[in-house]
């Protein structure tokens, strides 16, 4: 079980507000963190890791204290068995991959794991390389395998698949749900892309300046429960042309442009889902809150 219930004084340049966190959820299973920019996602992961201190609260995993104002406790993040990928990667330019992927190991453990790893995300090609020849993809992948290299209980990503194109960004996601099957770690990742989270997310945490918005899976949080959800199509409206009564809208979805008849007005920009309700496509606006 994990319970979270935590404060923290957020002051920027052009705003303060409180980062106030209340929930509880299972283990092993992947928690997105969605919200506009400046709501606290990012402060979220930190305070999650350790890397900052909350201003009071609790944190507890598997029943294992992590965080109490209470009582002045604050475990290091060395001790908290977490892997952060960050959007950056973050690795170690004068090393190779599998010196990356050796450094993060824990003193005495067997390298089987590393050996795991380069099958499962398929890095065997690139085990002498180092991270200034690799493409995105590639330094994503070795992002992540070095963060599950210590066998961590909680994997935090700060946006992993923000900057890569939609083939790559689909096979890092089946990656991402290989190895979370297979090591059954908790993840909580900040994305705001819809498509990533509808196919990987089990729990959806919506902030808002700091506030829990809404929490549930995906249909609970962004969708009409009466929506049958046969027809699950993600995308962008990037055209909008009126006539009389109805609207033509044209939807981008990855490479594909889909064409649909509505009578609500959409506006360019409107991120939307085509959904199915009494065989008929349909076309939902979602929420960004």
């Amino acid at each position: 079980m994990i319970s979270i219930e935590i404060n923290k004084r957020l002051v920027s340049s052009d705003q303060s507000f409180d980062l106030d966190i209340e929930f509880s959820g299972e283990n092993a299973q992947i928690f997105t963190i969605f919200g506009p920019s400046g709501s606290g996602k990012t402060t979220f992961l930190r305070l999650l890791a350790g890397l900052d201190k909350p201003d009071n609260g609790k944190i507890l995993f598997a029943n294992e204290e992590w965080f109490n104002s209470k009582n002045n406790y604050n475990l290091p993040p060395q001790e908290r068995s977490i892997g952060f990928v960050f959007q950056d990667y973050a690795l170690f330019p004068n090393m190779s991959v599998r010196q990356n992927l050796e450094f993060a190991m824990k003193k005495n453990e067997s390298d089987q794991i590393i050996n795991e790893l380069i099958d499962l995300v398929e890095l065997s090609d690139l085990m002498d390389r180092k991270p200034n020849s690799l493409s995105g993809g590639q330094k994503q992948r070795v992002a992540l395998a070095r963060a599950i290299v210590q066998k961590p209980k909680v994997l935090l990503l700060d946006e992993p698949f923000a900057a890569l194109d939609d083939q790559i960004r689909s096979k890092l996601l089946f990656y991402l749900k290989q190895l979370h099957e297979k090591y059954q770690f908790t993840i909580f990742m900040v994305s705001h892309q819809l498509s990533d989270i509808y196919h990987l997310s089990q729990q959806i945490i919506c902030l808002d300046k700091g506030k829990i918005m809404k929490m549930g899976s995906f249909e609970q949080v962004f969708l009409d429960n009466n929506i049958s959800g046969k027809l699950n199509i993600f995308g962008e409206v990037v055209s909008v042309e009126p006539s009389d009564v109805i609207y033509r809208v044209n939807i981008l979805s990855q490479n594909n442009l889909f064409s649909v008849i509505v009578t609500e007005e959409l506006q360019v920009g409107d991120k939307v889902m085509l959904a199915t309700k009494a065989f008929n496509p349909i076309v939902i606006k979602v929420e960004n809150k």
